[in-house]
């Protein structure tokens, strides 16, 4: 994966924070819930290599949903009682929806990270993320 796009997703607009395999942010502001801005973000991301979308309510995030998947991102879910946790490791820190987007993104970057160490059975090499 080359690019990582959390949606905190709302009614009215979603928090969207997009980080490159390296860390980098890319992205991290409002999206309001709207297809024409949906679609040119993830055109946006989309130049960069390939994206992954990660959302934490599908259900309300329909619309970001399909038109990731029509965009050509793949779409992942972290479920509720999944966030709640990340967000308990993070005492003091209030809870936004800037706050949850980059706690999804991390989370979905970290875990590819993980995945890439298990299956090459390498260890852990900072600046080295993108071998996922």
């Amino acid at each position: 994966m080359d690019v990582f796009c959390a949606l905190d997703v709302g009614k009215s607009a979603h928090h969207c924070t997009a980080l490159q395999a390296d860390g980098r942010t890319v992205f991290d502001k409002p999206l309001p819930n709207g297809e024409p801005q949906a679609r040119e973000l993830f055109a946006h991301l989309g130049r960069r290599g390939k994206v992954l979308v990660v959302v934490d309510q599908p259900a309300v995030g329909t619309l970001a949903v399909a038109v990731a998947r029509a965009s050509g991102c793949e779409v992942a879910y972290l479920p509720g009682l999944s966030m709640r946790r990340l967000a308990d490791c993070h005492p003091g820190t209030g809870k936004t929806d800037a706050h949850n987007a980059a706690l999804i993104c991390l989370t979905r970057r970290r875990v590819d990270v993980l995945h890439a160490m298990l299956k090459h059975r390498t260890p852990y090499q900072p600046g080295h993320e993108q071998a996922a």
